[in-house]
């Protein structure tokens, strides 16, 4: 008899230890990055496609910045945990185009964080000036909680 409780206490883990495993990050919601920029991200199909509307806080034009739409895909393979993902913003207020890559995360504390490197492609009137039409960088976008009441 005191040879089964060894065995019984190794099945248990290993029946419990899939369920402590890491934190989903999921994409759906509202995010801010670094520079204050806000997206939301509406529902991720079963095809790992999503929409949202995007509304940055920055901008190289002097138009007035509005909305912006977005369209992307999520990497679904066996229903990671931290899914890497794609989307592009096409611009209202311009005729630029963005285009993010990044990865879903869970930091140390529990929260979800999207760590994003990004190129931004400017229209240009000539070849001559394909030089400057494109810009890169990164963003880490943070989820948006609701204000307490």
């Amino acid at each position: 008899m005191v040879q089964v409780t060894p065995f019984l206490l190794v099945l248990s883990l290993a029946l419990v230890a899939p369920g402590l495993s890491a934190k989903k990050c999921v994409l759906t919601g509202r995010w801010v990055n670094d520079l204050g920029s806000n997206m939301t991200i509406a529902a991720v199909n079963g095809k790992g496609e999503f929409t949202g509307i995007y509304h940055t806080a920055v901008t190289a034009t002097n138009n007035e910045i509005k909305l912006s739409p977005l369209q992307g895909s999520q990497h679904n393979t066996n229903q990671q945990t931290q899914p890497t993902f794609g989307f592009t913003v096409n611009w209202s207020y311009s005729d630029s185009v963005t285009v993010f890559t990044g990865q879903c995360f869970v930091d140390e504390q529990g929260r979800e964080v999207l760590k994003t490197m990004w190129l931004l492609r400017s229209h240009v009137d000539d070849i001559k000036d394909d030089w400057k039409a494109t810009r890169v960088g990164i963003n880490i976008f943070t989820r948006l909680r609701p204000r307490s009441e």
